[in-house]
């Protein structure tokens, strides 16, 4: 009798019989089997079988210190010994909450220097809405219900969140969505400039934006929010022209501007958060992965001064979370953005390896019959795949393009991610040229692999 027990086996049968996975079609996905993830180390994945993963996604664009820091998990021991769990509403605080709002006024602009804490992006993003309503509540303007965002724009899965994000097929299946949200075009020169330069198309949508503006009435509008660059609509890097005019027009017409920093900060653009490589200035910052780098869920909203202080002087704010603030993730916190700090990792992807990873990428990618655009920098990556790079012409399957060189990849053990005919690259700012040089061997592989398989087919 053979004891040997098959652990993949084991647990893919009780995965499919008891857990569904987030967007998946999990009829497909319980024919073939989950790959059974069990160890990270750095960079590094490690599955079931014994195969080892290179993480090109840092997670969901969130283990920045990637895996296995022992510091985060003494930190996270230490606060489990010394306070597990407690609330922030009845009066009362707790060191690892009060030293990570310290830490994050030092880091942020300085007109950032209040936080409300959360769990999640999603609830940041709705936390920023019920703080921006709130602030124009008492500044005596509730009329100003309004939120405007962008199509295929992602700000999470929570009905107010989802609402906010512009994802078609995410709307297509929500049968409540939130009252006053309006969208407006995405940046995306590549996939919509037709004819137009990128400065011309930078400009034209943003003033989509002041369109909607005077269509909805200034006095009814409270924000617009938007993803300095969008990260899950493909890493759609808007042109030079864009955020200036952005910022513009929010001003001009007393509409508060949120930068929705759940995948850009803490340092993945080379600079701590992403609205600062594009040289904008939010009034509302929405936080999450990277605050923790993944190891604990965490989101926080930083208000400026003048919102958190009418806020502050309007009463009671009827809005929180049992587990805001949560010392185990402040604990965390702390510890993250130290290391991120104190190691210089930040100012490394400025200066060293997010250039090394952008040069690299290009250099492999220049002139691929299927490449047509490479956008990012720092460690953030989209790339483009066209079926005529030289006049923009995209393929007319462009989720079954993506999807295609996502499993050549993921089978070359590399994680890569697809959104549409976009690849998507987010590695661990741990990363060094040698690991970059693997996981560019391996992307430039999955799409040699892609083009093949496209030849074949025509």
């Amino acid at each position: 009798m053979n004891d040997r027990i098959d652990w993949t086996a084991h647990y893919q049968a009780l995965d499919a019989a008891h857990h569904l996975h987030p967007f998946s079609d999990m009829g497909a996905l319980n024919r073939t089997g989950s790959r059974v993830i069990v160890h990270g180390e750095g960079v590094y994945l490690r599955d079931s079988e014994g195969v080892r993963i290179i993480d090109g996604m840092a997670g969901l664009w969130c283990v920045n210190l990637g895996y296995g820091r022992q510091e985060l998990i003494d930190a996270a021991c230490r606060q489990m010994h010394e306070l597990p769990y407690y609330n922030t509403f009845f009066k009362t605080t707790h060191p690892p909450v009060a030293e990570l709002s310290a830490l994050l006024a030092e880091l942020l602009p300085t007109r950032f220097n209040r936080f409300l804490y959360c769990n999640s992006g999603s609830e940041a993003n709705d936390t920023a809405l019920r703080a921006v309503h709130r602030y124009w509540a008492v500044q005596g303007k509730p009329e100003k219900r309004h939120v405007i965002a962008r199509h295929n724009a992602y700000h999470g899965s929570t009905i107010a969140a989802a609402t906010l994000g512009g994802m078609t097929g995410m709307h297509e299946q929500m049968l409540s969505k939130l009252e006053h949200v309006a969208h407006i075009g995405q940046p995306y020169w590549f996939g919509e400039g037709g004819t137009m330069d990128p400065h011309d198309f930078g400009l034209e949508c943003a003033r989509q934006l002041e369109a909607k503006i005077l269509e909805l009435g200034a006095d009814k509008v409270a924000a617009f929010i938007g993803e300095p660059f969008q990260g899950a609509g493909g890493v759609i890097f808007p042109p030079a022209s864009y955020w200036p005019e952005i910022q513009r027009i929010c001003r001009e017409h007393d509409v508060l501007l949120i930068a929705d920093e759940v995948i850009g900060g803490f340092g993945r653009t080379g600079e701590w958060f992403a609205h600062e490589h594009f040289g904008f200035e939010p009034d509302v910052i929405t936080m999450a992965k990277g605050i923790t780098s993944g190891y604990v869920p965490m989101g926080a909203v930083a208000l400026s001064d003048a919102i958190a202080d009418a806020i502050i002087e309007g009463g009671e704010f009827n809005h929180g979370f049992t587990y805001s603030g949560h010392p185990l993730a402040a604990a965390v916190a702390v510890t993250n953005l130290n290391l991120l700090r104190d190691e210089g990792i930040v100012t490394r992807v400025r200066h060293d390896t997010g250039p090394y990873f952008q040069r690299c990428l290009r250099e492999a990618l220049a002139h691929h019959p299927i490449v047509g655009e490479i956008a990012g920098t720092g460690l953030v990556a989209g790339i483009q795949l066209a079926e005529d790079p030289a006049t923009r012409k995209r393929f007319d399957i462009t989720d079954a393009i993506g999807t295609l060189c996502r499993d050549f990849s993921f089978e070359g053990n590399l994680v890569m991610r697809a959104s549409d005919d976009r690849m998507l690259l987010s590695p661990p700012l741990v990363v060094t040229h040698a690991e970059i040089d693997e996981i560019v061997q391996k992307a430039r592989a999955a799409i040699d692999a892609t083009a093949q398989a496209i030849r074949r087919a025509a």
